[in-house]
């Protein structure tokens, strides 16, 4: 009997190697490599006529992926929709990562995290610029000749207190961009008090994706010339790095006061922030400014944590070809990198859909809380 499996991923954010799927219970595929890098691990394909079978699932070359810790407890998530993403049975064992699955319907869609497309990318920036409060601006194009977006969003023209956040410079890091679209929903809340305030007070630059070509190329970490963004703050040139370039050419203009560059980590089941410590200008102030940003995040959201988290730089040793490192250095400013893990957060976990993309939105508007207290300290105003 011929099989009815058929897997593809020739779409928008799609990434996977069929090796072989004549069984449904003995599907052997591959992750390819992110575009000109050695980078692996963003999966999300298609898969037809498997309802009523269970379906196993062998990615082969598991162990040869970027983050292989990321695997442990790690469960994929699926949908039949691409709207409603649920995790299912996912085992890593002598190397390889083995999804084993009954689809419901004839169509299922499996990810490594529930992707944000670019159509609802483009449809986010439509709908941010249709308020008023909202204006778009072109920093420029991707290698590919996509367009570099910025939401600038204030209620003020006078002197503002300068908010940068940038989100996806890693594009399989999906959550970052979830995260921006509940921030975002929060600003655009007329009723709710932060942020009417904030708005009063400062001028949001939000870059909600900063790695178009890579996303739509189906990577984990690159853009589509294989340089890893997140390590070109530094030296970013015109081509390799151009959406770094737009960026810095912006704040230039405008000055930062507070930065929020937004992730996902893969082997730490957790949401945490990572700042400035080792960069060599860094002082009482911009560690009591840390601390506050920590203490308020922490009283708001259950989600967020501080025990587990990166090591910190000693001081004078923080790389400064990363954004946070190197805005931190550059502006004297509270500078943070937000983690948000592709597992589920053990603190706070959700058997059904892990952390997802209506957790991330929810940590999104609640990151205006320690925002808003930020800005209202006294060390804000030294």
């Amino acid at each position: 009997m011929t099989s009815r499996i058929k897997i593809s991923s020739a779409f928008d954010g799609g990434n996977i190697s069929v090796i072989n799927a004549s069984e449904p219970d003995n599907i052997r595929v591959k992750i390819p490599n992110d575009t000109n890098s050695k980078f692996l691990q963003w999966f999300y394909f298609r898969l037809q006529g498997g309802m009523g079978e269970e379906c196993v699932i062998q990615f082969e070359n598991a162990s040869d992926a970027a983050y292989p810790d990321g695997w442990t407890d790690y469960q994929a998530v699926a949908s039949y929709d691409r709207e409603d993403w649920f995790r299912v049975p996912t085992d890593y064992q002598d190397g390889k990562l083995v999804i084993r699955h009954q689809p419901e319907q004839d169509s299922i869609y499996y990810a490594y995290f529930a992707p944000y497309s670019y159509e609802r990318h483009l449809d986010m920036i439509a709908w941010a610029a249709s308020h008023e409060d909202c204006i778009t601006d072109h920093l420029g194009e991707t290698a590919e000749g996509r367009d570099i977006t910025l939401l600038e969003v204030s209620k003020t023209q006078g002197l503002a207190k300068n908010i940068w956040i940038i989100a996806r410079q890693h594009p399989g890091e999906t959550m970052a961009e979830w995260f921006v679209e509940g921030l975002l929903e929060r600003l655009f809340d007329e009723s709710h008090p932060i942020a009417r305030h904030l708005l009063q007070q400062c001028r949001f630059y939000i870059v909600p994706h900063m790695n178009p070509d890579g996303a739509v190329h189906g990577n984990l970490r690159v853009n589509s010339k294989g340089v890893n963004l997140n390590r070109e703050w530094k030296n970013p040139t015109q081509e390799f790095s151009p959406e770094v370039l737009a960026v810095q050419k912006k704040m230039a203009e405008t000055g930062v006061d507070l930065f929020l560059d937004i992730h996902g980590d893969e082997a730490l089941p957790v949401n945490f922030v990572d700042g400035c410590q080792g960069v060599p200008s860094f002082d009482q102030r911009m560690a009591e400014m840390e601390q506050l940003f920590k203490q308020v995040f922490l009283s708001v959201s259950p989600d967020f944590q501080t025990e587990i988290g990166y090591t910190p730089d000693q001081f004078g040793e923080a790389n400064l070809t990363v954004a946070t490192k190197w805005v931190g250095e550059t502006y004297r400013c509270l500078s943070f990198t937000l983690e948000m893990p592709f597992k589920d957060n053990q603190n706070l976990p959700d058997e059904a859909v892990g952390w997802s993309p209506e957790r991330a939105k929810i940590l999104g508007a609640d990151v205006l809380y320690p925002i808003y207290q930020v800005i209202q300290s006294a060390y804000m105003k030294a």
